[in-house]
């Protein structure tokens, strides 16, 4: 005989990993800056673009954000064409890609980018229910000083770690 079924058959899909819906990481963004505020950007893609991102070709490292005429864009995020790609294509890997925002979004980023002296960077370029999304942070730049104290804090947390281990192992 078998097990009665329940009734209640809702299960949740289960989550993605972390790593497989991140594509690229801006790591030097939480570094140099302090990170104030976040937001999720959809991204004005080309077909090639898009097929780049499903390969994990992409880095938003060097790149930034800029709002212009009432509308964002990412500027120098480099997303490496694929060599299959189309003949009649001329990929640009580091062309200027439009960013999707709410109007509501983007007076808030525009008041506080010229009035409060922030500045907008790009932290991570993921999946979101299969549409590529960037996250952007607002921030506000480290000095010197503010990153040593940084890295002095990661040091100690590790080696407190290290501590924790070996005493209870």
């Amino acid at each position: 005989m078998s097990e009665p079924r329940s009734k209640n058959n809702n299960k949740k899909k289960p989550e993605p990993d972390e790593e497989k819906r991140t594509i690229a990481l801006n790591r030097r963004a939480r570094h140099e800056y302090f990170i104030e505020e976040t937001f999720e950007a959809g991204l004005v893609l080309m077909g090639w673009e898009v097929k780049s991102l499903r390969d994990g070709r992409a880095q938003v490292a060097e790149a930034y954000v800029v709002i212009r005429n009432r509308e964002a864009f990412l500027i120098g995020a480099h997303f490496t064409p694929l060599k299959q790609a189309s003949t009649h294509v001329n990929p640009d890997a580091t062309r200027t890609r439009k960013l999707l925002l709410h109007e509501r979004q983007l007076a808030q980023l525009i008041g506080k980018v010229e009035r409060a002296g922030f500045t907008i960077v790009p932290l991570d370029l993921h999946w979101t229910r299969g549409r590529a999304k960037l996250q952007i942070g607002l921030a506000k730049g480290k000095k010197q000083h503010d990153k040593r104290a940084d890295v002095k804090e990661k040091d100690w947390q590790r080696e407190k770690g290290r501590i924790m281990r070996d005493r209870g192992g």
